[in-house]
C-alpha cells in the first residue's frame, strides 16, 4: 500500500509499505530519519518515541498504514516543531487552558499548520536546538545517546502539557523510556533546567 503523511513539516509517501510494518522501520529505513531507534521493538523502552499528531507515541507499536493522512515529528524535526509552537503561542499553555485540544499536546489544526524549513526538517542538521535538546548537553544528560531521542520527544511533551512539572511529574513523565547508562538523575537535572529556562522566556 501507499502511505501519505506529514513528517516533520514535510508531506512524505512511503511506497510499497506491507501490512505489518511499521512506523519505526518506514522512518528510519525509508525516510533515512535515524533518530528513532530501534531498540525493544515491544514498546518497552521508549526510544523510539515520536509525536503523533502531536501525542507521544512508540512508532515501534504504530503500523504505517495508520498514520495516512497524519502528521509525525520525530528528534530530527523538534527545534523546528519547538519554534513553530512558540510563534503559534503553544507551549506550556495547556495546563493553563492554552487551546491545545485532547489530553495535551498540539491541536491537530495546530499540527497541520507546522510548516518546515525545507533544508531543516530532514535531518534536523543546521536548525538552532530546543530548549531541551540545549538542557540535556548542559546537564550531561548524555552519555551513549541511544535513548536521548526518546526521551527528548517525551520531555518536550511534558513541557509543552506543564510548564513547571514536580519532580514526580517529570519521573511519571518518562517512566516510559529507558536508559542505562546515565542513572536518570542528569535527565532529570535536564527537564528541570528546560522548565526553569522556559518559564525565565515567559
Amino acid at each position: 500500500m501507499r502511505v501519505n503523511f506529514t513528517v516533520n513539516g514535510r508531506p512524505q509517501e512511503a511506497d510499497d509499505v506491507w501490512e505489518g510494518e511499521s512506523l519505526l522501520y518506514v522512518l528510519r529505513e525509508r525516510m533515512g530519519l535515524p533518530g528513532s531507534k530501534n531498540a525493544c521493538e515491544q514498546g518497552e523502552c521508549g526510544s523510539c518515541t515520536v509525536r503523533l499528531d502531536g501525542v507521544p507515541v512508540c512508532s515501534c507499536l504504530v503500523a504505517a498504514g495508520q498514520v495516512e493522512g497524519r502528521d509525525v515529528v520525530t528528534v530530527e524535526g523538534l527545534a523546528d516543531f519547538a519554534k513553530q509552537r512558540e510563534e503559534h503561542g503553544h507551549g506550556g499553555a495547556c495546563g493553563t487552558g492554552g487551546g491545545c485540544g485532547g489530553k495535551g499536546g498540539v491541536s491537530l489544526d495546530a499540527a497541520k499548520q507546522w510548516q518546515a524549513k525545507p533544508a531543516d526538517s530532514q535531518t534536523g542538521e543546521g536548525a538552532p536546538l530546543s530548549n531541551i535538546q540545549q538542557a540535556f548537553i548542559d546537564a550531561g544528560a548524555v552519555q551513549c545517546g541511544f535513548c536521548t531521542p526518546g526521551l527528548l520527544v517525551q520531555a518536550d511533551a511534558l513541557l509543552e502539557e506543564n510548564s513547571s512539572p514536580s519532580d514526580q511529574d517529570i519521573r511519571e513523565a518518562l517512566s516510559g523510556n529507558l536508559c542505562r547508562c546515565t542513572g536518570y538523575e542528569k535527565i532529570l537535572d535536564a527537564v528541570r533546567l528546560a522548565a526553569a529556562r522556559q518559564s525565565e522566556a515567559v
